[in-house]
């Protein structure tokens, strides 16, 4: 696997820890994150900080993404 593709890998699921715990402050005001690590603590600092950078990525590499997307959903044409 490449170097990218763990790293796409690792971005997405930071972005999907962030938006489900986003999601559980939002429909019923629980943070999961502070439940399992603490509010404010060193842990749960280091989570939403490595969710930000996950989503830093992302943005980065988004237009770079969606290329490869289309490029193997496009018909190859000799």
């Amino acid at each position: 696997m490449s170097h990218h593709r763990v790293l796409d890998l690792t971005a997405l699921i930071l972005l999907i820890i962030g938006g489900l715990n986003w999601g559980l402050v939002g429909l019923f005001d629980f943070d999961l994150v502070a439940t399992i690590f603490g509010e404010f603590t060193f842990m749960s600092r280091l989570v939403y900080v490595l969710v930000a950078l996950g989503g830093v990525y992302a943005a980065i590499r988004s237009p770079y993404m969606a290329h490869l997307r289309e490029r193997r959903t496009t018909p190859h044409t000799p």
